[in-house]
């Protein structure tokens, strides 16, 4: 029985790692730390976890007193702070999976000029991009994972096969993506609070959010060459969930039906990756709560544009469920373990 530690464990991110962790066959939380709510049990946080992790309390993050006791780390804690940690981590031995954005980019100057100064720059080449069903094989080995964004997620799974095999055009990409709330934090802030989402649907940092120079990275080591593309995400009144629509061109000529067995061919050995058959598309609540990633396309054939649909829970196949399906991958456990609920559905 694996026995996990989540750092920073009072966030979004947090309670669906305790959520999903609750019902692994072979894990075991053993310590939350959260410098917030030191002391008080997870219930007290967290009512929906009440009689399910009775006498844990959250701790303070003193990873001395943790390494001997835990197996393998999560790190739920903002960009920067998982710097220290994570180094901290790795120095006793244990095995890490971190999600935040520090270990994502691998070149520094890339990193420092969308976030700040990286002061762990020695481990952005020992660190593997968990995006579970591209780098399964190196994640196997990693002891140190970065967990991908969750906007990166919806549209890296969908372009790289089709980029690796040169059926899409990388010159030309344009992604518009629609995220739930939750992908905010659970920080209070203005821009998040109900009368400010309610019945809104707003764009933000346009040209400008930090998950472009993510996508960039890995869509350009898919295509072989530089990938530069506009990407736009917006905030819609929902809790959880991201729809990305990808707009792209052709690289060569083929029908709407050889794309999508492409894909299907790619993901067929992949449980979380659902391709659509032609004429359905993805949508958020066919995923909510769940680790799929639904993808469904169509070239338009009046603009001979390929549009590509996307849909996943930001904090399950975005986040916490991608983390514990490289957990499992990590450990050679099988990898749907605690993962294989349905979504829910309304």
């Amino acid at each position: 029985m694996l026995r996990i530690a989540i750092i920073g464990g009072s966030g979004y991110t947090g309670i669906e790692l305790l959520r999903l962790l609750r019902g692994h066959p072979k894990a075991r939380v053993v310590a939350v730390t959260s410098r917030r709510f030191a002391g008080k049990l997870l219930a007290d946080v967290f009512p929906s976890l009440y009689g399910l992790y009775d006498g844990l309390a959250f701790s303070e993050p003193d990873i001395g007193s943790l390494a001997g006791d835990i197996d393998v780390a999560f790190t739920a804690v903002p960009h920067k702070a998982a710097m220290a940690i994570v180094s901290e981590l790795l120095e006793a031995g244990l095995r890490v999976i971190d999600l935040s954005a520090d270990f994502r980019l691998r070149d520094q100057k890339t990193y420092e000029a969308w976030y700040e100064p990286h002061s762990a720059p020695h481990l952005l080449s020992h660190a593997v991009y968990g995006l579970t069903e591209i780098y399964r094989a190196k994640i196997t080995a990693a002891r140190l994972v970065a967990n991908p964004g969750c906007y990166p997620t919806s549209a890296l799974l969908p372009l790289i096969p089709l980029l690796r095999a040169g059926l899409v055009d990388p010159k030309d990409i344009v992604i518009d993506s629609k995220s739930g709330a939750s992908g905010a934090g659970r920080n209070p802030s203005i821009g998040t609070l109900f009368c400010e989402v309610n019945e809104a649907f707003k764009a933000y940092k346009i040209g400008e959010h930090r998950h472009t120079p993510e996508i960039e990275q890995e869509l350009s080591l898919a295509a072989g060459t530089d990938v530069v593309l506009n990407f736009t995400p917006h905030l819609v009144p929902m809790s959880r969930g991201i729809l990305t629509t990808i707009y792209a061109k052709p690289a060569k000529a083929a029908s709407t039906s050889e794309l999508i067995e492409a894909l299907r061919v790619f993901y067929q050995d992949r449980p979380f990756v659902r391709i659509l058959p032609q004429g359905l598309f993805p949508d958020v609540s066919s995923v909510r709560g769940s680790n799929f990633c639904d993808i469904g396309l169509k070239i338009e054939g009046r603009t001979n544009r390929l549009i590509i649909i996307s849909a996943i829970d930001n904090l399950v196949k975005g986040a916490s469920g991608q983390a514990i399906q490289n957990m499992n991958i990590m450990h050679g456990i099988p990898e749907a373990a605690g993962l294989d609920a349905a979504p829910l559905f309304p």
